[in-house]
């Protein structure tokens, strides 16, 4: 089983950046596809990006494409998502989840995944 808390949530302008982080827990940690979502109100929760469980591949969403980059330390148990270029219709809360039967085809599905984190919120004024 895997704990997820994400943190490095907050308030910025538009055109400003955040670094979001989601540590976990056990140590079968970097065994599991990362994954980060976005829920705003009265929307879907969506895919954002995501990692495979060593690090070498990812895949973004196109509407953060060039702007959000997702990494991993799994010395750490850490995922993070890097959000550059904020814009207002980034607001959300964002969570990490955890999977571990995925597949580069299968990554942007959150039914997919089998652990979550609580979300932090990102506010992004303009």
């Amino acid at each position: 089983q895997v704990h997820l808390v994400e943190s490095g949530g907050g308030l910025v302008q538009a055109g400003g950046s955040l670094r979001l982080s989601c540590a976990g827990s056990g140590r079968t940690f970097s065994t599991y596809v990362m994954g980060w979502f976005r829920q705003a109100p009265g929307k879907e929760r969506e895919f954002v990006a995501a990692i495979s469980s060593r690090g070498g591949s990812t895949k973004y969403a196109d509407s953060v494409k060039g702007r959000f980059t997702i990494s991993r330390d799994n010395a750490e148990n850490t995922v993070y998502l890097q959000m550059n270029i904020l814009e207002p219709e980034d607001t959300a809360v964002y969570y990490c989840a955890a999977g571990q039967s995925l597949t580069i085809s299968s990554v942007a599905r959150s039914l997919e995944y089998e652990y979550w984190g609580q979300g932090t919120q990102v506010t992004v004024s303009s």
